[in-house]
């Protein structure tokens, strides 16, 4: 059924072929739901896991770094813990002055652009290189290696995946060495004094630095496209938010529930629970969860005034709930109130294209124009 999906402009189709299945299919040893309830259900039920009972992990064979995502507590508690400090609402509402700036300057020249390639993905990677502390002429390589690492998700590990993995390992590896010498205020600091202190390895350190990275980057990038795309197919919508830009964070939740940049997560049974028998894989579909009828009048309309109760699942639930959803979430409003203000006439300018992904839903290229 996934491979329907890759690069598919409109999931929505063959989830709804799912859904009218049941709440819970089985489909070649693994199951499928696009309930909202169930989901939620099995995100926040501690006898599901990210591993199998012996230990491993369905991902990458080895080429990334073991990251908290991937792991059951305790391991995941304690790393999680150590992140945490640099997604607190203090050091969001840090960040805000510099993402405005940031947007603000994206902004000032061409009157043509392609709204990922300078908008979109820039905003994003700028902040959560300052987070990181990465020096700005390195912003660009990590970009592209965010990219890179959500298409795997889907393609496999490539050569070029593999070989843009051994340069960012590497920069990091620099970053991590400079800051044992001379520490700063960011979190590859705290995180080597954490190591230094024994709190996590050298593995668990590079691990957490490449997760930050990656879901900092791609999950915003997502989020900012997919939510301009939907204002500007929906010209109504559009307008209203224009003129009342308080609505802000009603585009982002509204964006969240209608286009989630993950669309799909899973979740393994550690024992059997119900029909799923021990090591069997739940696989959850966010995309359909967040449109499930019984939850959301109307679900398939995009409404920047709708009720989000209860809350959408693109961040994930339980204690996998994405650690950074705050600064997502922020970055977002930003985003789209500066695009509003700043370029009220914005248009589409040409074809879009999709990403070729199932799990990551967003755009390649977003030609517009503001006039």
């Amino acid at each position: 059924m996934f491979e329907q999906l890759t690069g598919h402009e409109d999931p929505h189709p063959i989830y709804e072929q799912v859904r009218a299945l049941g709440p819970l299919v089985e489909a070649g040893g693994q199951w499928v739901t696009t309930s909202h309830k169930l989901s939620n259900k099995i995100l926040r039920d501690r006898r599901f896991g990210m591993r199998y009972t012996d230990g491993t992990y369905p991902g990458f064979a080895g080429l990334l770094p073991q990251s908290f995502l991937e792991l059951d507590p305790p391991d995941h508690t304690r790393l999680r813990r150590l992140a945490m400090p640099a997604f607190s609402p203090k050091k969001i509402d840090e960040y805000r002055t510099r993402v405005e700036k940031v947007a603000e300057s994206l902004l000032d020249d061409a009157d043509e652009f392609d709204l990922i390639r300078d908008f979109a993905a820039p905003l994003p990677i700028a902040v959560i290189s300052d987070l990181l502390g990465v020096p700005d002429a390195d912003t660009a390589e990590f970009a592209g290696y965010g990219a890179l690492v959500a298409a795997s998700f889907d393609s496999g590990v490539t050569p070029e995946m593999a070989h843009a993995n051994d340069q960012v390992l590497a920069l990091f590896e620099r970053l991590i060495t400079e800051r044992r010498a001379r520490p700063g205020d960011d979190v590859i600091s705290s995180l080597v004094a954490a190591e230094a202190e024994r709190k996590l390895t050298a593995q668990e350190l590079m691990g957490t630095l490449v997760l930050l990275l990656v879901a900092g980057f791609e999950t915003t990038v997502n989020l900012i496209g997919n939510g301009a795309k939907a204002l500007l197919d929906h010209p109504a919508q559009w307008t209203l938010f224009k003129a009342n830009p308080q609505l802000a964070p009603d585009v982002v939740e509204e964006t969240l529930r209608w286009a989630p940049p993950v669309q799909l997560t899973g979740r393994i049974a550690q024992e059997p629970v119900g029909e799923i028998g021990t090591d069997q894989m739940v696989n959850i579909i966010i995309g359909a969860a967040n449109r499930d009828p019984e939850v959301y009048p109307e679900p398939h309309r995009f409404d920047v005034m709708r009720v989000q109760k209860p809350e959408h699942l693109a961040f994930s639930s339980g204690i996998h709930y994405c650690l950074g959803a705050t600064l997502a979430r922020m970055e977002g409003e930003v985003a789209f109130r500066t695009l509003a203000r700043r370029a009220p006439e914005l248009r589409q300018n040409g074809p879009v294209t999709f990403r070729g992904s199932v799990t990551i839903r967003g755009l390649a290229s977003f030609p517009v124009s503001r006039s």
